[in-house]
């Protein structure tokens, strides 16, 4: 790895696709959290995940804040754990009084690790366990949030002669698209989330009948990476039209920045204030004693974790190809929906060498940013990679037979190792026989 700096090819201002806590040193470096990125590097390898704690809880501040300042006494924010299921993360969260939704028991199962109550846990899933269920049940778990016909059935013969209540909200698709790309879109009609919107009655009914299954309310969710805010209002008055309920979940779905050229996402405060206000016109709002979920995921994370990779090797043909250390199995979504990113040499950020940033797998598929703007790539180098720190390490795998990165919260100048780098010895670790 290099260790020489270079003085930057020109002043650079950090693109809001970097953690708020960040910037560029007065050598020409990248700092995250106070932590100098090629040191970082230096230490801890590469591929590394580098968190911003004070990123972190920052935004969890300021969805609690918004919350409060709208007036409305009964607005709770859950994290959606999927997009980085971390135990320091989601206990990080859970210290800014923030809940937790989860969609599988191994999910549940860090989230109580993490130290959260178990009545400030969500469960989702379209295709729940019978052990998950009971696993919820036994836990004491808040609010399951029921998917199915199927699903109903479970919990029928889970609680036939059982002591126990659990209390439950119902998905419904409210036939509600943002503008987003398919793989993340799940408010529309055809979908396999939840029950359609002329099913629904029928299945309130249903749960209705079943000792034990307690029915608060309604959930929804109409997709990921939203940049408009119209369709949460279409979602709010689609759910209104099914009744009156103590609970409303809205789902999640706010937008982020992952590159300079994007539009500014909007604000957290006018997300929350869009909710809201959509609420209060269907008699949801301040002072009507409903329950108001959100379930932000990206929103609260993506823009806090910069990836840092090492140059490997440098080729021209038709394109100019820098492969580094890392790729698709650090970070599976340019490949699987198309996800743009910027990248950056970290100590020459900014540049105008358009190449494409490729990974060290074998697939042609893997290429990171297809085309990345750096300052004169060199092996050794090492590369910042912005807002990755949703769907990055949740998606992580072993494809190649590639240990997953380490995850390192900076802040104040000081890092901490959360989550070790995988070993050779791990990928064999579960071998049998």
């Amino acid at each position: 790895m290099s260790t020489e700096t270079r003085a930057p090819s020109a002043p650079t201002v950090l693109s809001g696709a970097f953690p708020q806590d960040s910037r560029v040193s007065p050598r020409g470096r990248l700092e995250v959290g106070g932590c100098d990125a090629i040191e970082l590097a230096r230490e801890h390898g590469t591929p590394v995940y580098v968190v911003a704690e004070h990123d972190l809880r920052t935004r969890a501040r300021a969805f609690v804040r918004a919350g409060v300042r709208s007036g409305h006494e009964n607005f709770q924010v859950a994290f959606a754990a999927k997009a980085f299921p971390c135990t320091a993360v989601l206990r990080l969260f859970a210290e800014q009084g923030l809940s937790c939704d989860v969609a599988s028991g191994g999910e549940l199962h860090m989230a109580l690790r993490a130290g959260l109550a178990p009545e400030r846990i969500l469960l989702h899933g379209n295709a729940k366990t019978e052990a998950e269920l009971r696993m919820a049940l036994e836990q004491g778990v808040g609010l399951v949030v029921i998917d199915n016909f199927a699903e109903i059935d479970r919990w029928e013969r889970l609680l036939a002669g059982a002591d126990r209540v659990q209390d439950v909200l119902i998905r419904v698709t409210p036939d509600v698209r943002g503008d987003t790309h398919d793989h993340i879109s799940t408010g529309q009609a055809d979908s396999k989330f939840g029950f359609a919107m002329a099913e629904a009655p029928e299945a309130i009914a249903r749960i209705g009948q079943i000792a034990g299954l307690h029915l608060l309310g309604l959930h929804a969710h109409i997709g990921s990476q939203l940049l408009k805010l119209d369709p949460f209002r279409r979602e709010i008055a689609q759910l209104a039209g099914l009744g009156d309920f103590p609970v409303w979940d809205l789902g999640g779905g706010l937008g982020v920045r992952y590159t300079a050229d994007q539009p500014e996402p909007p604000s957290i405060d006018a997300y929350v204030d869009t909710l809201i206000a959509g609420a209060a016109e269907h008699g949801m709002g301040p002072g009507s004693g409903r329950r108001l979920l959100v379930e932000p995921g990206r929103v609260l994370c993506a823009n806090a974790c910069v990836t840092l990779y090492t140059v490997q090797s440098l080729k021209r043909n038709v394109s100019h190809w820098v492969a580094v250390d890392g790729g698709m199995s650090d970070n599976l979504r340019p490949m699987l929906y198309g996800a743009r990113y910027e990248a950056h040499v970290a100590d020459r950020l900014g540049g105008a060498d358009r190449c494409v940033l490729a990974g060290m797998h074998c697939e042609s598929g893997d290429v990171i940013v297809r085309e990345a703007l750096l300052d004169d790539p060199r092996p050794g180098d090492v590369i910042a990679v912005p807002a990755t720190g949703a769907y990055g390490y949740a998606m992580a795998s072993n494809y190649n037979g590639v240990p997953r990165p380490p995850v390192v919260f900076c802040g104040d100048g000081s890092a901490r190792v959360v989550v070790r780098r995988e070993t050779f010895e791990d990928l064999t670790a579960r071998d049998a026989g």
